[in-house]
């Protein structure tokens, strides 16, 4: 890679890129919104349109659901392929803290504020950019492109889309570009995630509300029901779940892998700072980062029944609700979760029904080899700082479809920053990662091209 002629191309892209991602974050492809699948029409045809006038093969391909956008940069049949995994989706942007329009962005002297951004517009845009500079260069490699527009809810028709496109999505290899660092300071590369499973419990003994006057002390109370019963699940102070068997097949992170973990700039000032959080379980930041990357949790997300008005409203509910998620880690099964749970709380409550809502299995890559050595290589080129080898908490569907379907090396590629905000008001990337990791994402093609 000439160092010179790879800056006059990043500068001289630089207003495309920025108007670009403009016209994509102003498309609201919000795929949790039935009411916009309009939007998320409009935004694979844009996306198609981009690669078909930068010279790729693209095609929209249509699923159950939303469609997927595969496009392919192909040099030479006898080159291997590399797959860039990015979405297009987004998260819903209606909180009142957003300061600007979340789909109109506003550049404010290279910050780019818009929902979209960071999470994952503006990565996509930056591997494109990087592939397309590494095609006019000459590097012998092929690149292809899966942009899905159904990863914020789950990839739901994702396994279906792969499974039945495999032959023509097939890879030598593949890049993930839809994680965080822990610090801008130092790059990070992450070879887990963790795996889901989320459940619905409801109770019903009633058909109405009823007064606590005339029935109370006689019916039975489903709220209260429902928060002993979640009680008598987990420990809401430490975290900890209280059910057997759930810790069984937990593969423990080393000591040697957490301090890896803190060398990526991890502190917990700087984890509650960018989570606005005014209070978390911990301040050592040994046991925060076990916390978060290597341990499975239970969260309840969301609790519904009863009066929420003004006041208090003296009448017991008929029905209660909860919204809980489990994060699982490497060792772990999804199924064997999901029924472990559900005995439980059968036992402690027969009458308290489990809904499955979705499951995901973990993930972990390797430590070393050929791409994990360049996707090391290229960060630290590009950045100018060694990255660490970390987890993520968070889950992505289509990676363990990928892994299962494609059965090609897996390695992650993000460029977000924890202030960058994914999923939160004010959403925004910026100029500095985005040139940076063009320049990154040169050197990694360059780096799999030479591994064959």
């Amino acid at each position: 890679m000439t160092d010179d002629r790879l800056t006059a191309f990043i500068e001289s892209v630089r207003g495309e890129f920025e108007s670009k991602l403009e016209e994509w974050v102003g498309i609201p492809t919000i795929s949790a919104f039935p009411d916009r699948l309009g939007d998320i029409d409009r935004g694979a045809g844009a996306a198609v349109e981009y690669l078909t006038n930068l010279g790729a093969q693209a095609d929209l391909i249509s699923t159950s659901g939303n469609p997927v956008v595969v496009g392919k940069f192909l040099s030479d049949p006898t080159y291997p392929t590399v797959t860039v995994y990015n979405h297009l989706d987004v998260q819903p942007a209606d909180e009142p803290e957003w300061e600007t329009e979340p789909f109109v962005m506003q550049n404010q002297s290279g910050t780019y504020i818009g929902r979209g951004t960071t999470d994952d517009k503006g990565p996509a845009l930056t591997a494109l950019t990087a592939a397309r500079y590494a095609r006019d260069i000459g590097v012998p490699l092929n690149v292809q492109f899966i942009w899905e527009l159904e990863e914020e809810i789950g990839s739901p028709n994702f396994e279906s889309f792969v499974g039945a496109n495999r032959d023509r999505l097939s890879t030598d290899s593949i890049v993930i570009s839809d994680t965080i660092w822990v610090s801008r300071s130092r790059p990070a590369i992450p070879r887990g995630l963790r795996g889901l499973v989320s459940i619905i419990l409801s109770l019903e003994t009633g058909t109405k509300d009823v007064h606590s006057g005339l029935a109370g002390g006689g019916a039975r109370n489903r709220l209260s029901e429902i928060c002993d019963l979640l009680a008598t699940c987990h420990d809401a102070s430490t975290g900890r779940v209280r059910i057997d068997g759930f810790y069984d097949d937990v593969v423990s992170a080393s000591d040697e892998e957490i301090d890896q973990f803190l060398k990526s700039g991890f502190t917990a000032a700087a984890f509650k700072q960018a989570h606005e959080l005014k209070l978390i379980r911990s301040t050592d930041p040994a046991e925060l980062v076990r916390g978060i990357w290597t341990e499975p949790t239970f969260e309840v997300h969301g609790i519904r029944g009863g009066y929420t008005g003004p006041g208090v409203k003296t009448a017991i509910p008929p029905r209660a609700e909860a919204k809980i998620s489990m994060r699982l880690v490497p060792g772990q099964s999804p199924q064997k979760i999901f029924e472990i749970v559900s005995a439980f709380i059968k036992k402690e409550n027969p009458d308290v029904h489990v809904e499955l809502d979705s499951t995901l299995s973990p993930f972990l890559g390797p430590e070393t080899g050929p791409y994990v050595d360049a996707a090391i290589d290229a960060m630290e080129t590009a950045f100018g700082t060694s990255p660490s080898l970390v987890r993520e908490g968070g889950s992505i569907g289509a990676v363990v479809t990928m892994e299962q379907y494609l059965r090609a090396p897996i390695v992650f590629l993000g460029l977000s920053l924890p202030e960058h905000g994914y999923h939160a008001p004010n959403e925004n990337f910026d100029w500095q990662q985005a040139s940076g990791g063009i320049r990154m994402f040169v050197r990694y093609f360059e780096n799999v091209a030479k591994i064959g």
